[in-house]
């Protein structure tokens, strides 16, 4: 579990704190959650490697004994040359499954934006990706995870920060398409929406104290309402084991989120209206991102016992200040919409002139279907006129056909001279039989058939 939060929750350096022993309850082991996907690329990857580490157990006395620094360093990346081989087996498998995967995605995107029998230089173009040594592409060296570990560490710190941007994309979009959606209102329906957008803004802010996260209000509050325990009572330490939910000693960023749910839930309700989910998610971000940067003293995104015992002696820790909440901050300023609403009407003038051209060429495609219709049709009439014109001959040589198509032939005389045999100059109807062939004698009259009795 400690590597797991060390690259998982950006910079894989948790190993500083001493488990906390609790008794050991008999009771079923629950199968551990599943870790929350980090939203990189190679995530797969990354924990892969990370559950393969962590079945050696030389590794994992390594990892435990190391700091933040020694593993952000690459120091703990020697320790893979005493690990297993049957670990290093796995490992050198897993990254010739990683390189097989990202020459398919060079592949595809090479074929989309090259010829087809362009040849493709995989290696130099496995450069690209830094969380792994292009070089070598078959085994897994200390290398490798020294490249992983700096990676997931430099992605996972920037996550925050492009979550915020999107955040102020997602609400400089809403203020865009309310005041668009005004414009196309006449005035008095126009001043009727308004109304009722200011209505909702003073429904939202009616809510009880938001405490500031990580304050004595705000984890008293959670040991009262979340925990059912007297809020006289309170004691720091004891807060931090039970909210410890994996008992590793630490609280990570997930944990540190639950802390929040009932402070959020004054402010954001999914039933009503003027309550927006995605605002509730911000909110979220920010408390854990105040809390980091006033209990996290060694800046490794977790809270082990003694920052979090030493937050609560600060002088901040007992202030009653309350929290400003999302609606209560600027979250853009007015600069920052214009340029928004000029990007967008940019992108709106390009995928018009795209849909114009798209446009043009569907018409000119069915103008050419047109001619290519037109064109076949001439071709068809013409080879029916040729066999029109073939069988016309054939017709007027060839015997006569009955209604059916079939040939009919016509009966000639036993004797009659065929039709096509010229007929001698010096004869003419009428003339005697003498003509006939002399070497057909008439047979007697007499002769009989053989098998007929003569009486």
């Amino acid at each position: 579990m400690y590597l797991t939060w060390l690259v998982s929750a950006a910079l894989l350096g948790l190993a500083t704190c001493v488990p906390i022993e609790r008794p050991k309850e008999k009771q079923e082991a629950e199968p551990p959650p599943d870790p929350a996907d980090t939203g990189l690329f190679y995530h797969r990857y990354l924990q892969e490697v990370i559950n393969v580490l962590e079945t050696d157990g030389h590794f994992r006395e390594k990892l435990q004994a190391a700091n933040a620094e020694d593993i952000k360093s690459g120091k703990l990346s020697k320790e893979l040359d005493f690990v297993s081989h049957h670990v290093r087996t796995k490992l050198d498998e897993l990254k010739r499954q990683e390189v097989s995967r990202l020459r398919m995605l060079l592949k595809a995107k090479m074929d989309a934006t090259m010829e087809q029998d362009s040849q493709i230089d995989h290696r130099t173009l496995l450069k690209q990706f830094e969380h792994l040594d292009p070089q070598n592409q078959h085994t897994f060296e200390a290398r490798d995870l020294e490249l992983l570990i700096q990676t997931a560490t430099k992605h996972l710190e920037n996550f925050d920060a492009d979550h915020h941007n999107e955040f102020k994309r997602y609400e400089m979009m809403k203020e865009h398409e309310r005041r668009e959606y005004l414009k196309s209102l006449d005035e008095e329906k126009r001043r009727e929406e308004e109304a009722r957008f200011e209505e909702l803004k003073k429904k939202h802010k009616e809510h009880p104290k938001v405490n500031a996260p990580g304050s004595q209000d705000q984890l008293k509050e959670v040991w009262q309402e979340t925990d059912g325990l007297d809020p006289n009572e309170f004691n720091p330490k004891t807060f931090f084991n039970l909210h410890d939910t994996n008992s590793d000693g630490v609280l990570d960023e997930q944990e540190l989120e639950a802390l929040f749910t009932k402070e959020l839930e004054k402010v954001y309700d999914p039933r009503n209206e003027e309550d927006d989910m995605l605002e509730m998610e911000e909110e979220r971000l920010r408390m854990r991102e105040h809390v980091m940067k006033n209990v996290d003293l060694n800046r490794d995104r977790l809270v082990n016992l003694d920052e979090f015992l030493k937050s609560t002696q600060k002088k901040e820790f007992n202030e009653a200040d309350g929290w400003k909440t999302v609606e209560e901050t600027q979250v853009y300023s007015e600069a920052e919409l214009q340029r928004f609403e000029a990007e967008l009407a940019a992108q709106e003038a390009e995928l018009g002139r795209r849909a114009e051209q798209l446009r043009r060429q569907h018409e000119e495609l069915q103008q050419r279907q047109v001619q290519l219709d037109a064109q076949k049709k001439e071709y068809q009439q013409a080879v029916l006129q040729m066999e029109q014109r073939k069988s016309q001959p054939q017709a007027e040589q060839g015997h006569p056909a009955g209604p059916g198509g079939e040939l009919k032939f016509q009966a000639q005389p036993p004797h009659a001279a065929p039709a096509d045999q010229a007929v001698p100059p010096d004869s003419h109807p009428g003339a005697p039989d003498h003509a006939a062939p002399q070497n057909q004698a008439e047979p007697p009259q007499s002769q009989q058939h053989p098998e007929v009795a003569i009486q």
